[in-house]
């Protein structure tokens, strides 16, 4: 018979994952590249995501579709590296997607709004530019337009990450390999106030600009690739998965990251590349249940895609993080067997698509009905005539242009869908950060976000003459 105490003690071993047969290992798979250096890098990105997202999307990911988020997957496997990161930016400690990324692109922490310019004014050379000058191929892929602020900090120098048209001109001139996601506005001649046609001008270059998935999936690859898929964002995932046009002529971020990477893969040099889950951000803005939850497995999608070619590859870094938390949405009282938050399994629609599809003279009946029948919640009365007063209150979160009662319909749906939100902006949180492939074994269990610049360039074996 097993003694008192060492029954206590195998316990504790047990609880700390020490020593005990059946426990996981304590090392990483990774320190199997110890020493070697990466031929590519894929950086994936999901934007604005709090520890609950990850959290909520790996729960419906395991009870709908049978299986775990490949985030959380690579975890329980033990195949990655995994540490904390601290996400500050120069002037705050709640940064703003712009001065996340500049804190990765450019070495530097920098002001919010600010794109590789420092607060005395000096530029950071980005990122992508300094891989593309030692002969790789480089791009980025988003769900949000190819000039927002993640995907620019990646590649340029601005004062404001507003200057969306002027950062589709500057890509123009870094003859980038790819670049793929909405924001077909800032390339268009008739949206432009400057009238320029910059399909044209990169045509001219010889790029090929895609404008449907059809267009994306036959491009070839032994020429640069300009995606542009929506005037704005693109369609939040869940949107997209129930509309068959929107699915026809949208590509997913998987499908983006797969051609992406086999066009890139062509350079003999290697590749580096940013992957974005950009429209997780905008959902957590919007406290946005269901976009949130479906964004973020679109996101765990691309990460899939990428992880498959890094380990068949062996010779690519894979980062997977996000570049500060959002409104901490968290799950609370699921209801008796969780059926509460099982509504999420079956929803069709974004609360964004909801709220823009009631009207002046829509009746509380007709609202209960579509959203019993879009988002498997039934609504009492009083509950959407307080949604209706809302609209007359004016806006509230975020990419809102529908002046839409964003934060009030989450306030109630939380009662229905057990998902309670914090506030509507971001957070300053430490977040996640897991690393896989060559390089991965020298990063500590917490870091600042200005560090992964120089580590991505040590890790490619670049010139420390090269390092911010």
């Amino acid at each position: 018979m097993m003694k008192r105490r060492d029954f206590f003690k195998n316990g504790l071993l047990t609880t700390l994952g020490l020593g005990v047969m059946g426990s996981r290992p304590v090392l990483a798979k990774p320190s199997m590249y110890r020493g070697e250096k990466a031929k590519n890098i894929i950086f994936l990105v999901s934007d604005g995501m709090s520890t609950g997202t990850l959290n909520m999307a790996d729960i419906l990911m395991r009870h709908k579709m049978g299986k775990a988020s490949k985030w959380i997957s690579l975890y329980e496997s033990n195949t990655v590296r995994r540490s904390l990161m601290d996400t500050a930016s120069a002037n705050s400690f709640v940064t703003d997607s712009a001065a996340a990324g500049s804190a990765w692109g450019g070495g530097h922490r920098v002001n919010n709004g600010a794109l590789n310019i420092g607060p005395n004014g000096e530029e950071h050379e980005p990122i992508l530019q300094k891989f593309k000058s030692e002969g790789k191929a480089v791009g980025c892929v988003t769900s949000v337009q190819i000039t927002h602020a993640t995907p620019a900090s990646f590649c340029v120098n601005q004062n404001s990450r507003s200057a969306m048209p002027a950062i589709a001109e500057d890509y123009l001139k870094l003859n980038f390999d790819v670049m793929m996601g909405g924001g077909r506005e800032f390339f268009d001649p008739e949206k432009r106030v400057d009238g320029k046609n910059l399909f044209g001008d990169f045509n001219k270059n010889g790029v090929q600009v895609v404008k449907t998935k059809e267009e994306m999936l036959s491009a070839g690859l032994d020429k640069p690739i300009l995606g542009l898929f929506s005037e704005d964002g693109l369609p939040y995932a869940v949107d997209r998965e129930n509309n068959e046009e929107l699915k026809k002529t949208v590509p997913s971020l998987a499908e983006m990251t797969k051609k992406a990477i086999a066009a890139l893969n062509q350079n003999e040099n290697g590749f580096v590349m940013q992957v974005e889950g950009g429209k997780v951000d905008w959902a957590a803005h919007g406290n946005d249940a269901a976009a949130l939850l479906y964004d973020q497995v679109d996101f765990d999608e691309a990460v899939g895609v990428a992880m498959d070619f890094a380990m068949k590859d062996k010779n690519t870094l894979v980062i997977i993080t996000t570049d500060h938390g959002n409104s901490n949405p968290g799950l609370f009282n699921p209801g008796p067997k969780n059926v509460k938050f099982e509504s999420n399994y079956e929803t069709k629609a974004s609360n964004q698509w909801i709220l823009n599809q009631i009207k002046p003279d829509s009746s509380p009946s007709q609202i209960i009905d579509m959203i019993d029948h879009y988002q498997k919640v039934t609504l009492k009365n009083e509950e959407v005539e307080q949604l209706l007063s809302g609209f007359q209150l004016g806006s509230d979160g975020l990419y809102n242009p529908g002046n839409l009662p964003f934060a009030l319909y989450a306030k109630i749906l939380s009662n229905h869908n057990a998902i309670s939100w914090a506030h509507t902006n971001h957070s300053g949180d430490y977040v996640e950060l897991a690393m896989y492939g060559p390089g991965s074994e020298n990063l500590s269990g917490m870091v600042k976000n200005y560090e992964l610049h120089n580590f991505m360039l040590e890790a490619a074996g670049v010139e420390r003459k090269r390092f911010a």
